[in-house]
């Protein structure tokens, strides 16, 4: 008998305390409901503490892919003009280079709309604050 009442409340006392943990482990841990609060959290010792805001390691990547982004796509502009020039009058040589100019300015065109979804996110995050100090 007392082995079936250990068996049956057993479960229960275990989703109680995994129910407690959750509730509770996130204040004790300094988590305060937002974004950077959560990563505050969880950084390590070695981590930025700075994740969002114009200092931010978020908005630090998404300015060096931009920048890479661009100068790809301005290589490839050029290579599409010398394509071009080069093509001696064959449309298949001279339509390769529109294309390849054509790609290259769409990348461009969508590497500036990423651009501007993320920035609008991220400040989304920091509740509009865009000056690296968050609350």
């Amino acid at each position: 008998m007392i082995k079936h009442v250990i068996r049956n409340l057993t479960p229960a006392v275990v989703m109680a305390a995994l129910s407690l943990s959750v509730l509770v482990a996130p204040v004790a841990f300094g988590f305060d409901g937002t974004a950077q609060g959560g990563a505050d959290a969880a950084r390590g010792t070695d981590q930025t503490a700075n994740l969002f805001g114009q200092s931010g390691i978020f908005r630090t990547i998404t300015n060096v892919l931009l920048f890479v982004l661009g100068a790809i796509s301005v290589i490839m502009i050029i290579i599409g003009g010398l394509r071009y020039v080069i093509s001696g009058g064959n449309s298949t040589a001279v339509t390769a280079a529109k294309n390849t100019i054509l790609y290259a300015i769409v990348g461009v065109i969508v590497a500036l709309l990423a651009y501007a979804i993320i920035n609008f996110v991220l400040d989304s995050f920091t509740g509009g604050t865009s000056n690296g100090t968050n609350v």
